[in-house]
């Protein structure tokens, strides 16, 4: 079973020897190396990996912290000079914490874990924080910060190519990732896709029309891909 990951170390000899390990596992896949979370959050945006190896202490947001902002979190493999963050390490579940300098045994049996997770279906629980399974909001990132959105305050989403704006009842934020991988992201029982370009908020729909739905002043267009579906929905909800 091949194994997509992500190294993310602001050291960049520490990113080339996990590259280098990396590349001796066959069934190991580097899709990029990050020099700081910031720049992993932009990769993750545009796709998703199985595997995070992540150092800690890095500048501007910390290893660990940028776990907790994940919504749909991969596996993570903590890679750290200091063995007093372990216990937080593992707090959040992760699958190995490789403590520097690293040898390439000790990091193959974290890879063979990794690997034993992913086979036997244990992926870590979708959380918007971790700690926290029914959290309302997420974290989506504007310019160089992280704006906290909360699901009741989205009206609906649109996807333009590789950039999505969040219609909320304030504002418009406009960030760089791709509408079918934030779609991964929310929670199913309150977002609903009804076009390639628009999610709703369910309960945000004030009227459904033939093709069309309507939130406030605003109509949006239902597309045939996802009528049935939608439609299957309405009439579940639908009083005789």
């Amino acid at each position: 079973m091949k194994i997509t990951c992500l190294i993310v170390d602001d050291e960049p000899l520490a990113r080339n020897l996990l590259s280098e390990y990396a590349a001796k596992v066959p069934y190991l896949e580097v899709k990029g190396t990050c020099a700081n979370a910031l720049e992993a959050m932009d990769v993750l945006q545009q796709e998703s990996v199985d595997l995070l190896l992540l150092d800690i202490q890095m500048p501007d947001l910390t290893g660990t912290a940028f776990v907790k902002t994940l919504q749909r979190k991969p596996l993570v493999i903590f890679t750290t000079a200091y063995s007093e963050y372990a216990l937080e390490g593992y707090e959040l579940d992760v699958v190995d914490y490789l403590l520097k300098p690293i040898t390439f045994e000790r990091f193959l049996r974290a890879i063979d874990k990794a690997s034993q997770r992913l086979q036997q279906g244990k992926s870590q629980p979708e959380t918007s924080e971790i700690g926290e399974p029914d959290a309302s909001y997420m974290f989506v990132k504007d310019g160089t910060k992280l704006v906290k959105v909360r699901w009741d305050d989205i009206l609906y989403i649109e996807g333009l190519k590789d950039y999505v704006t969040i219609h909320t009842r304030d504002q418009k934020i406009v960030t760089l990732q791709r509408l079918k991988v934030l779609e991964g992201q929310l929670p199913a029982d309150k977002f609903m896709r009804i076009h390639n370009s628009y999610i709703v908020r369910l309960e945000a729909i004030d009227a459904v029309h033939k093709n069309e739905v309507q939130l406030g002043k605003t109509m949006l267009p239902i597309s045939d891909s996802y009528r049935k579906t939608f439609r299957d929905f309405v009439a579940r909800r639908h009083v005789q």
